[in-house]
């Protein structure tokens, strides 16, 4: 069985939380606020963490890093907190996912399911990390991209932004993250570079590049590769 830490201290939605969890087979620990969440992570190893950033005793995003301290679980913001800014601080300290309040229970399940199927996967074993694709493939060994029988040339910048997005599918990479690893800053002001490189990759790899199937943009946040 699955086991959900919710962390939320709305006790109407955990209620419903919990209630929708339970129905689908999902065990399900609650906790209404940071001390408490912090210590049945600890005792009930949860598969995945829901999480509230607005808590009483303490700030949704010191949890997060207070898990990541010791643990690898995926964790999902659910915030009413609409800035980007609060989204971006708390995908750096670590968060898988950030939902943001109304939220459906169906995609609330639909994201909770994709994160606990990226914890279940088995790592890619050396020298068979080939990547692969209805339109292309990618051999992260020998730096390969093939799309329709045909190697793409890529740029080295190219390569350095699809590696980082293919080798954690589904997650969101924030431009903070991207910016430090590929160039070394993190000012907004060189989010363009992001945008440019991007779009020369959903050229050369997308069949739609203005409707992207596998290079995904979260406006304001990151990106995410969805293989």
């Amino acid at each position: 069985m699955t086991r959900v830490l919710v962390v939320e201290d709305d006790p109407q939605l955990v209620r419903a939380l919990v209630i929708s969890l339970q129905a689908r087979d999902y065990g399900v620990d609650a906790a209404p606020d940071g001390a408490t969440a912090l210590r049945l992570a600890a005792a009930r190893q949860p598969d995945a963490v829901l999480l509230d950033l607005g808590l009483p005793d303490m700030d949704g995003v010191d949890i997060i890093k207070a898990l990541r301290g010791w643990s690898r679980v995926p964790i999902l913001v659910l915030s009413a907190r609409q800035a980007s800014d609060e989204k971006v601080a708390a995908l750096d300290a670590g968060a898988d996912d950030y939902i943001t309040k109304p939220f459906s229970i169906d995609e609330l399940l639909a994201r909770l399911r994709a994160a606990v199927r990226r914890t279940d996967d088995t790592p890619r074993a050396p020298g068979a990390m080939l990547v692969k694709t209805t339109d292309f493939s990618i051999d992260l060994i020998a730096k390969k991209v093939v799309r329709d029988g045909q190697d793409v040339r890529l740029t080295p910048t190219e390569w350095h932004l699809l590696e980082i997005l293919v080798t954690s599918p589904g997650r969101l990479i924030t431009q903070k993250h991207l910016l430090q690893e590929i160039w070394g800053v993190s000012q907004r002001s060189k989010t363009n570079y992001l945008r440019v490189y991007m779009a020369q990759l959903r050229r050369k790899l997308e069949t739609d590049p203005s409707h992207p199937r596998y290079l995904i943009t979260e406006p304001g946040m990151g990106y995410r590769f969805e293989g």
